[in-house]
């Protein structure tokens, strides 16, 4: 490198053998950086004499500090997610301070105000629960049936990765509510904050090796990842730990160190105090069932078996993600793409190699580029799986082939395969309220049967005996609970996230909006001739954060303003390629304006069962923009 100063050129030489600074996390809240490297710059001895400029201090050769974001002080200053939080759930206070509103997250929970209400600031919180799989015992169930009366706004939330979300709880009731739900074998624990999320599964109860397989490693993966220092079970149950063991091949692969993976003093072993740079997603499914959105998470797991369906191993993908920035190019979604695969016995290990991949490698000075999927768009694969391989101690063999994705809905009635049926239940935008949630619990604890969350925000009833599918039946339908076939198509595979009033990233409407806008489509199917049992995908969201998914939609609706969306379309049915920026800044009153054409051209000009996703790829945005432009009215054929 040569930098000049004034007119005087002076060479400064870095030692090769002296490598760049890197992170590698913390032993405690107040220590220097584990291994900490230091950069060491020498200059040969220049004979020319070196001329600085007057207004240029001369300032010591020591390297910079490493930026970090405002989240990794907080982090690196609270005792393992503890401090200031713990003191300020004490305070009269219905708020809790920045650096608290931060940490809470890790515990499951955001901080929110009722953005429809003027004046003082009303705080409540929101908690969300972690359910691998979507797995809720009945008891758990009842529990968060009787919490939401209790404590919340009286109603249950699904969630797109297969957890509850709790409303409209008040600080001082989060322990008495968070402590029930621990004591009812649930957890909410690293539901949110810079650590793996819920990891999702195939929510079917099927008796199926390959499910079962699938089904046990979510577990597994949740169970490894899950946080080890204690400070969850010290805030809201006084230190005591109520949890079932952890099969021992999770412990193994936990402890094992023979790669450099852990923090060997850190009672977080494989988080240390920085935890992850930001959140991180895991999904984990059989080939075919794209129910989990498999390449939307940082890790996409899919059990690949032999051709007795004996599960023999696991093809890996990895950097998929969907929260952006509007008008931040830099931000983007992106698709997992393979990464290898592994044996059956060595997916914990391979894992946990991914995650500190990201732990040492992803960005912690800027939380917009934090995400693993910046860390992929910027090594790329071949230099991601390279370092992921010194973790792993192994070189990763090639992907499997697999059949084509199929989206899985599991609405309606089937068997178990053990003689026991299960039933999905269709949970418009995953709110269950009023009569339906009176149903529910009186079928949940009547037959004591589990359910289970689907990520598409529905409910699956399990264990069914087959003498019981007739009462069960009659009083679903006397709650409101439709069966598939009396359910709008466009509504099977419609998605919101809650948005407005509650969610302060919210930019507009999307829950409480979406029942319109899908009668509104369901109304220009008809006007262009559209049949009734074709349906198209579509997906809301309040911000571009992306909850549920609508990057990955036929038709995306993207808050971008009061009463506006940015509209994306491009997405497959079976949730297989990405999306597109269509229009930006479409106001909600406007949106048939786009529609009608679209729609009226599909139709006209779609190839045989061509998906609409397929049919605005393949005419391009250009003639689709042209086609909007000049739209005057379906042309009326003569009779």
């Amino acid at each position: 490198m040569t930098t000049t100063f004034g007119t005087a050129p002076t060479t400064i030489t870095r030692d090769p053998k002296v490598p760049f600074q890197r992170f590698h996390g913390l032993r405690s809240s107040h220590s220097l950086l584990l291994n900490k490297r230091v950069h060491i710059f020498y200059a040969p001895p220049a004979k020319q004499r070196i001329i600085r400029a007057v207004s240029t201090p001369v300032k010591p050769d020591t390297p910079a500090e490493p930026k970090r974001s405002k989240v990794e002080i907080f982090k690196e200053q609270s005792n393992f997610i503890r401090y200031p939080l713990n003191e300020e759930l004490l305070t009269e206070a219905s708020n809790i301070n920045e650096a608290a509103t931060q940490l809470i997250k890790f515990h499951g929970s955001y901080q929110q105000t009722n953005r429809d209400e003027r004046g003082t600031k009303s705080y409540s919180f929101m908690l969300r629960t972690k359910n691998p799989c979507g797995k809720v015992s009945n008891k758990l169930y009842l529990a968060m049936d009787d919490l939401a009366d209790q404590f919340g706004i009286g109603t249950l939330r699904l969630t797109t990765r297969q957890t509850f979300q709790l409303h409209g709880i008040l600080k001082k009731n989060l322990k008495t509510v968070i402590s029930t739900i621990i004591k009812n074998m649930g957890s909410t624990l690293g539901a949110c904050g810079d650590l793996n999320r819920n990891v999702l599964g195939p929510a079917a109860p099927l008796a199926r090796k390959d499910y079962l397989f699938a089904q046990q490693t979510a577990e597994n993966i949740a169970a490894l990842l899950t946080p080890q220092s204690g400070f969850y079970y010290d805030m809201w149950v006084d230190g005591e730990r109520i949890m079932s063991a952890e099969p021992p091949e999770v412990v193994k692969a936990r402890n094992d160190n023979s790669h450099g993976t852990n923090f060997p003093d850190s009672p977080e072993p494989i988080y240390g105090t920085q935890f992850l740079p930001r959140k991180f997603k895991v999904a984990v499914t059989v080939p075919t069932d794209n129910s989990v959105d498999i390449l939307t998470n940082d890790v996409g797991v899919v059990v690949v078996s032999d051709d007795n369906g004996e599960p023999q191993g696991f093809n890996i993908y990895v950097g998929g993600g969907m929260g952006r920035t509007h008008r931040l190019e830099t931000t983007f979604p992106r698709l997992a793409e393979p990464l290898g695969y592994v044996p059956k016995d060595d997916i914990l290990y391979a894992v946990k190699a991914i995650v500190v991949t990201q732990r040492e490698n992803g960005r912690r000075d800027d939380r917009k580029n934090g995400r693993m999927k910046y860390l992929l768009s910027s090594w790329g694969i071949e230099k991601f799986r390279t370092v992921v391989e010194q973790y792993y101690g192994k070189k990763l063999e090639p992907c499997r082939e697999l059949p084509e994705w199929e989206f899985k809905s599991y609405l309606g009635w089937h068997e178990q395969g053990d003689g026991g049926l299960f039933c999905g239940l269709h949970v418009a935008n995953g709110r269950i309220k009023g009569a339906m949630k009176k149903t529910l619990r009186e079928i949940i604890e009547k037959y004591n049967l589990n359910v289970r969350i689907t990520p598409n925000q529905n409910l699956i009833l399990c264990d069914i005996h087959q003498a019981w599918r007739g009462p069960i039946s009659t009083a679903l339908a006397q709650g409101g609970l439709l069966e598939p076939r009396d359910v709008d198509p466009l509504n099977i595979t419609a998605m919101a996230c809650p948005a407005l009033p509650l969610c302060p990233l919210a930019i507009t409407e999307a829950e409480r909006g979406i029942p319109d806008i899908l009668k509104r489509v369901r109304a220009v199917f008809e006007k262009v001739g559209l049949k009734y049992n074709e349906s198209i995908v579509i997906r809301v969201t309040g911000c571009p954060n992306g909850c549920t998914r609508p990057y990955m939609a036929e038709l995306g609706l993207v808050g971008d303003g009061a009463n506006s969306y940015q509209i994306w379309l491009g997405g497959m049915p079976n949730q297989s390629s990405l999306a597109r920026v269509f229009m930006n800044r479409v106001k909600v009153q406007e949106l048939e304006k786009v529609f009608e054409p679209l729609f009226y051209y599909w139709k006209q000009k779609r190839q045989s069962e061509e998906s609409f996703g397929s049919f605005t790829t393949r005419m391009g945005f250009d003639k689709l923009q042209e086609l909007v432009d000049k739209w005057e009215g379906p042309v009326m054929s003569a009779t």
